[in-house]
């Protein structure tokens, strides 16, 4: 199967909140899944309505940790502007990337 087939698969994250530390290796067991999977090389996260605090931060960061791992990425989607300066805020806005919902 080449790239070509892969990109026309709909694939998509979406993340609901609140996220607590505790929800972190469920989560990414769960994305893990999404992403052993073939599809496209960037995946979209939507992040709609999600709680702007680091438990966020932190778990975002590490689904873009294991989408790397899968040889893919993610790109939020629906970020509020509270999520994204914290983003940045945490040095983290070259390694989470958001795109206009």
């Amino acid at each position: 199967m080449g790239a070509d087939d892969d990109a026309g698969r709909a694939v998509a994250l979406v993340i609901h909140g609140p996220i607590a530390r505790a929800d972190l290796p469920g989560l990414s067991d769960r994305v893990c899944e999404v992403l052993c999977a073939p599809g496209p090389d960037i995946v979209p996260c939507d992040v709609t309505g999600v709680e702007p605090d680091a438990v966020t931060v932190d778990a975002l960061a590490r689904l873009e940790l294991a989408a790397k791992r899968h040889g893919r990425g993610i790109v939020l989607v629906g970020a509020s502007l509270p999520l994204l300066r914290l983003v940045k805020l945490m040095g983290l806005d070259d390694v989470l990337r958001a795109r206009d919902a």
